[in-house]
């Protein structure tokens, strides 16, 4: 069904779903293989898998947090082209979820029980970015993916070196999301001031530390 056809009721509703199907704990479907698949599951010590499922949390909880944004903006985009690259890019997020459900079950492990309060959040924020004009959307999608291959490129060098499954998944992810960055980037994201970068970076660092525990 195209937006034009969408009532405002169908839109609360739709979003209504997302919110229960990607915080509430509702399996999410990948699109796309799962990059582990053909990897053999090494043994680990119970440290070590206990260290790979926060990590792989951390990472779920990062792509809660993604759809929420990516949704909030294509809410509020004014210009239909990047609300279509907001959903685009919201799909292959989804796949990010769905890969690090799976890796979080075969660890043994469970998302965060705090991703209805990223979701929410996460969603407001991407909302408000939306309202503030395109270019500037794309310009904090642009800067939220820029660090999340940052916060990726830390968890493989993190990541126990015998869990291969984890580290092909991690990779797949940042590779996606270096893609995202340079596609906002070429649409004409702006750059964000750096009071405005810093603050993203506390607050992920917020989420980061406390998804990997709850």
């Amino acid at each position: 069904m195209s937006d034009r056809n969408l009532t405002s009721l169908d839109r609360l509703l739709d979003e209504a779903d997302k919110f229960l199907r990607h915080s509430a704990g509702f399996s999410t479907s990948a699109q796309r293989e799962y990059p582990a698949a053909e990897l053999p599951d090494a043994p680990l010590s119970a440290t070590e898998r206990k260290h790979a499922a926060g990590l792989m949390r951390v990472n779920h909880a990062g792509e809660v947090a993604a759809q929420a944004l990516y949704q909030g903006q294509a809410l509020t985009a004014r210009l239909e082209n990047v609300r279509e690259k907001m959903r685009e890019a919201a799909i292959e997020e989804q796949d990010h979820l769905a890969w690090c459900e799976k890796r979080l079950r075969e660890l043994g492990s469970s998302p965060s029980i705090l991703n209805p309060l990223w979701y929410s959040g996460s969603f407001a924020i991407g909302a408000l970015a939306g309202l503030a004009g395109d270019r500037w959307s794309l310009g904090f999608v642009a800067e939220t993916e820029q660090q999340v291959v940052e916060h990726l490129e830390s968890h493989l060098g993190n990541l126990p070196g015998k869990d291969q499954r984890s580290r092909k998944v991690v990779s797949k992810m940042r590779d996606d999301e270096a893609e995202h960055r340079d596609t906002a980037r070429e649409a004409g994201g702006a750059t964000l001031p750096g009071p405005v970068r810093g603050l993203m970076r506390m607050v992920a660092g917020i989420m980061t530390r406390t998804a990997y525990r709850l």
